[in-house]
């Protein structure tokens, strides 16, 4: 699928899914560029939550790029927010949207091409929210890898780190950093599945059945 043809009248939605550092935002971001430079209308929107990096006006990426970009706090906001003549939706850390599956498939139906990037699976090694829904229903899907810290090799997961050690399973799903008062002592890494561990995770969150 090229970046810019599609059937009359038809978008459709495409996912960049992966782990911490795995480059996500930046190749959101490069898409949308390289569609504003096709003179594409584009709008970018991103959850009100993330105030990282270059504040909670812009997507912004671990190298430092950035696009303008409109917060909302669920995705249908996104619907009575975009433009009508806008080609390009871009949406970032897709996880955070429980709702993102009927509004990106309605801007998708309106004819828009539909960006969307986020973390596939949680600090546990689980599906993400409504990432494994999105993927199946997107026209292309594409699963970046970053490098684990730990052994050099390509990761796939995120580590979660509380003080410097794997956090044990049974914490928050989410954590934000102004709303949870222990947020300051977490810190998140790459790796690969060899080298991601969760204490106690086959223990306390999964039945084992052999």
């Amino acid at each position: 699928m090229s970046d810019f043809g599609q059937h009359r009248g038809s978008g459709w939605i495409e996912c960049i899914f992966g782990s911490v550092s795995a480059g996500k935002s930046e190749e959101a971001i490069r898409r949308a560029r390289r569609a504003l430079i096709a003179r594409r209308k584009v709008q970018a929107f991103k959850p009100v939550i993330d105030d990282r990096y270059g504040g909670i006006h812009k997507i912004s990426s671990h190298g430092g790029a950035f696009i303008d970009a409109i917060p909302v706090s669920s995705a249908y906001e996104i619907l009575n927010t975009v433009d009508a003549d806008t080609q390009v939706v871009l949406i970032d850390e897709v996880q955070f949207f429980d709702d993102i599956l009927p509004v990106a498939g309605a801007l998708a139906d309106s004819g828009k091409r539909v960006i969307c990037s986020g973390l596939d699976q949680d600090y546990m090694g689980r599906t993400f929210g409504p990432a494994g829904d999105l993927m199946a229903a997107a026209e292309r899907v594409d699963k970046l890898q970053a490098i684990c810290v730990c052994c050099g090799e390509p990761a796939s997961r995120t580590q979660r780190l509380l003080d410097g050690k794997p956090a044990e399973a049974d914490g928050p799903v989410i954590l934000v950093g102004g709303l949870d008062p222990t947020a300051a002592r977490f810190s998140y890494e790459a790796r690969c599945r060899a080298c991601h561990v969760v204490p106690t995770r086959f223990s306390s969150q999964i039945d084992m059945v052999i």
